[in-house]
């Protein structure tokens, strides 16, 4: 039986990232509208070209998700899909992905997908379940079941340092973005259990930022298991980050990965994003 997981690029996976047997792993690229240029979000996209050309707009940037037929693709290729996009609310992926699944026609095969509710390290986390859970022999149903279970119990924080695409994009003043920049200010958020995003507060330096964050993980239950932390050329503050956390859960397996296209396109050069369960 051919197991496929196939993600939307905002998960910061590359297909080598999941190597066996069992199961296939690929994800769809977005499409980053920067000036007058298109970047694919694949595994061939120099990130710190784009990150550089986005810096270098002055104007508003975009992206496009993938589409139903680029979903259907994949679909195609296997007996069991399993499909996880980054928040429905978010972007328009996870609708593209459903859209994709009424198309198919063989009625033997079977598609599931799953709203990350989130981006990044945590499909990350969900992903790496996933082919655990599909190795132990369940069946398609009881694995979607406890991929959805696992979602659910997974947190999100973020810590951002540069606020250009939200000046471009007319959400925060020109004078505001200058002036939080010239003194360092960081704005720190989480993704909701809704899957929209929500700001926790704003502190200027990175110290107070991995506070703010360590107070999030606290309020909202870690014990000290798993976490990922995603950054955008910002490995230093990762590193500060992860020491922070081990700080109060000494067992905590911790580990990094370079965000790839979508992710640095929000988070910016510096910014990070967390996941925890």
């Amino acid at each position: 039986m051919k197991w496929k997981i196939i993600s939307d690029s905002c998960c910061d996976l590359i297909k080598k990232d999941v190597a066996c047997d069992e199961v296939d792993f690929t994800t769809i690229p977005f499409i980053l509208n920067i000036g007058n240029e298109e970047y694919i979000d694949d595994e061939n996209l120099d990130v710190d070209k784009m990150i550089s050309a986005m810096e270098n707009c002055a104007t508003a940037c975009g992206s496009a998700c993938p589409s139903p037929a680029a979903w259907l693709n994949e679909y195609d290729e296997a007996e069991n899909a399993i499909a996880i996009t980054i928040s429905s609310n978010l972007s328009g992926s996870y609708n593209s992905a459903v859209v994709a699944k009424e198309m198919v026609t063989d009625e033997n095969k079977k598609v599931a997908i799953l709203d990350s509710r989130s981006t990044g390290p945590e499909l990350v986390i969900c992903i790496e379940e996933l082919v655990k859970l599909i190795k132990s022999g369940l069946s398609f149903d009881e694995v979607v079941k406890k991929a959805n279970e696992i979602l659910a119990q997974t947190k999100t924080a973020f810590a951002l340092c540069s606020f250009d695409n939200l000046v471009k994009n007319g959400r925060m003043s020109r004078l505001t973005g200058f002036v939080a920049r010239k003194l360092g200010m960081w704005g720190i958020g989480i993704a909701s259990d809704q899957g929209t995003i929500a700001m926790k507060g704003k502190s200027r330096g990175p110290e107070k930022a991995i506070s703010i964050i360590i107070g999030d993980m606290i309020e909202r239950g870690f014990t000290g298991a798993r976490a990922i932390i995603s950054h955008c050329k910002n490995l230093p503050f990762a590193e500060k980050l992860k020491s922070a956390i081990l700080e109060k859960w000494q067992n905590a397996e911790i580990s990094f990965r370079e965000t790839k296209g979508l992710d640095s396109f929000y988070a910016e050069r510096g910014g990070i994003i967390i996941a925890y369960k």
